[in-house]
């Protein structure tokens, strides 16, 4: 049995970021990260647009903006200092009538107050200058957004840990955790570790893992799986986007709805909707797990939800399998696009977190229980915002409460 100072659950980039900060912080610290996966970084790490956020969308003071604007300045730093490619490619958050309006100088002022560099409101005029082909009647332009690639930013962070000491064990799916006296034994389907501290980056299955590490603790939500699916712009018609072309989004409901991104590798992406899925690692509309499935169903904070947005739930469904449906969404902002200039791209997983009374959680959600901490929501922005979340859980693992 291998016995270590810090055990991470999760090799997303914030199981990474946090494992790094942890044992930059830690000289003489042993840490082992333990993956599922037969690689790092499988799930919702490598399965995001790529887009380092500004931190414009979120409330001001909340975990999320605090962390992503703090988070997007340290990720930079760690790309350039390590030569990870990045581009500073700007934003346009786009109204396409007179009803989103008001919504988008509501957002102007959140950015304000986040203290977002450079926004301005622009004219459609303003608009084509920069994305000639975008339909709309004013926008909010964000020139601080990047795009890098998550699964380098990634990749480089396990090499770092494992020069300073740290071990990332892949094929490694934890089954079971007991506590033995003030440490954890933490069993995988191969083998047994023994932690004094334990940290649950689990992403689609943290609140598992903290249910095996807190027997009887009831907690305050459960993870609900949504696809997100994305179109390809073909390359013939890639050139219609310049950049990242975002719509108003609907503040009743927490996705940022079909938008238009250009990828670090030059590729256009449509993209996501968000639909239930049936699996928590449900790429495929044909993907079912059972067990998974009545996890959600049973659930009485998802049967809430489901009621108060079962229309949009209902459209969301319709979109998945409509590629016109999907395509009427993009030609929304671009009406250039055309059914024979896409086609069906990638698919990811949000692992969103849902309170017991149907609220859908908007900000991430960190618990610290004596020596562990659970990562228990941690969406978008999580990536851009990761070695801020990193450096205040290592803070947390000095706390003695």
């Amino acid at each position: 049995m291998e016995k270590v100072d810090f055990l991470t659950v999760g090799s997303g980039i914030v199981g990474l970021a946090t494992s790094y900060q942890i044992l930059k912080q830690n000289k003489n610290a042993s840490l082992i990260v333990l993956e599922k996966e037969s690689e790092i970084a499988s799930h919702q790490t490598s399965k995001n647009s790529g887009v380092i956020h500004s931190g414009l969308y979120y409330k001001p003071g909340s975990l999320k903006a605090k962390n992503c604007l703090e988070g997007r300045e340290a990720l930079i730093k760690f790309c350039d200092e390590f030569n990870i490619k990045k581009e500073r490619c700007g934003k346009i958050i786009v109204a396409s009538d007179e009803k989103e309006l008001s919504r988008l100088y509501e957002l102007e002022k959140r950015g304000n107050a986040n203290k977002v560099e450079g926004l301005k409101i622009i004219s459609k005029e303003e608009i084509k200058e920069i994305e000639p082909h975008i339909k709309a009647i004013k926008g909010l332009h964000v020139p601080s957004c990047e795009i890098t690639d998550y699964f380098k930013v990634s990749k480089k962070i396990k090499e770092e840990i494992e020069k300073l000491g740290g071990k990332v064990l892949l094929n490694q799916k934890v089954i079971g955790i007991k506590k033995e006296g003030s440490d954890f034994s933490i069993s995988t389907e191969t083998d047994t570790f023994k932690a004094k501290f334990l940290i649950n980056c689990a992403g689609l299955h943290s609140d598992r893992i903290a249910k095996m590490a807190m027997p009887g603790e009831k907690l305050p939500l459960k993870i609900i799986p949504f696809r997100g699916e994305y179109y390809d712009i073909k390359k013939e018609k890639k050139d219609l986007i310049k950049a990242l072309v975002y719509p108003v989004p609907d503040p009743n409901f927490p996705f940022l709805g079909v938008h238009l991104t250009r990828m670090i590798n030059g590729s256009v992406h449509a993209g996501p909707n968000a639909v239930f899925a049936f699996a928590r690692e449900g790429y495929k509309k044909s993907d079912i797990n059972m067990k998974d499935l009545m996890d959600s169903l049973l659930y009485k904070g998802f049967v809430k939800i489901a009621f108060k947005y079962w229309k949009m739930g209902l459209f969301e469904m319709y979109r998945s399998f409509s590629k016109k449906a999907f395509l009427r969404s993009m030609q929304k902002m671009l009406p250039q696009i055309e059914m024979d200039d896409i086609e069906a791209g990638s698919s990811g997983i949000r692992a969103q977190a849902v309170g017991s009374d149907g609220r859908l959680i908007d900000d991430f959600a960190i618990l610290k229980k004596e020596n562990q901490v659970h990562v228990l929501n941690a969406p978008s922005p999580a990536a851009t915002a990761c070695m801020a979340i990193a450096k205040h859980i290592s803070e947390l693992t000095k706390s003695p409460k």
